[in-house]
């Protein structure tokens, strides 16, 4: 059983039961609800942006 994190919410999803889908550079993410997979599907590039590691200059 695969657990993936919803981008929106940061919920824990199972991807093999997930309702919500949305694939973004040919990435899938998989959400808890459909106002999650909306919000996603209207500004993906905010929701990536804060999953990614901030990179430190050093």
């Amino acid at each position: 059983m695969a657990q993936a994190i919803d981008p929106v919410c940061k919920m824990s999803v199972d991807t093999e039961t997930a309702k919500f889908k949305s694939e973004y550079n040919d990435t899938p993410y998989y959400f808890c609800a459909p106002g999650c997979k909306k919000s996603f599907d209207k500004e993906p590039e905010k929701y990536l942006s804060e999953t990614q590691p901030e990179q430190t200059g050093h």
